[in-house]
């Protein structure tokens, strides 16, 4: 199935819209949450082609880093701290728009950009995060964060 993956063109909305589905198919059924945050992932790099597309999850107090991909990451990350650990303190999605004039931004990739985080919740508690990064600037906007919100909902956590 994962091969069946669809790569669709046109506006940012009309990506997510095609993925949306593609998605939900990969995750129906497998109860397995590392494989299931590894396609998802996976789907949003080969969609997208961000620089890093991936996970962190909440583990004695700490971000420690799931599945991802893109290039080698912060393995942990302490509430508060970087654009990650102020949304998981925050509990609410972040965008970044120029990640140099974020304060306290944990460089793990000095190619990044901009950032757009989205908490994952559940019991009203954050569980770990969506994090995106990009080469470009001002690469997220309100269409990431509601799309994206759309996926993290998807995930049996």
């Amino acid at each position: 199935m994962a091969e069946d993956l669809l790569i669709a063109k046109g506006t940012k909305e009309e990506q997510y819209k095609s993925l949306l589905p593609q998605i939900k198919a990969l995750l129906e059924g497998e109860p397995d949450v590392v494989a299931n945050l590894a396609n998802v992932a996976a789907a949003l790099k080969e969609q997208f082609n961000w620089l890093w597309v991936g996970f962190y999850l909440v583990k004695n107090d700490e971000l420690v880093l799931g599945p991802f991909q893109g290039p080698v990451a912060c393995t942990r990350i302490r509430k508060g701290k970087g654009v990650c650990g102020t949304s998981w303190s925050m509990a609410e999605p972040l965008i970044v728009p120029d990640v140099e004039k974020f304060p306290g931004h944990i460089a793990c990739s000095s190619l990044s950009r901009s950032e757009i985080v989205i908490p994952m919740i559940r019991n009203d508690e954050v569980v770990g995060v969506l994090d995106a990064d990009s080469i470009k600037l001002n690469e997220y906007d309100n269409i990431d964060q509601k799309y994206l919100q759309q996926i993290i909902d998807l995930i049996n956590l």
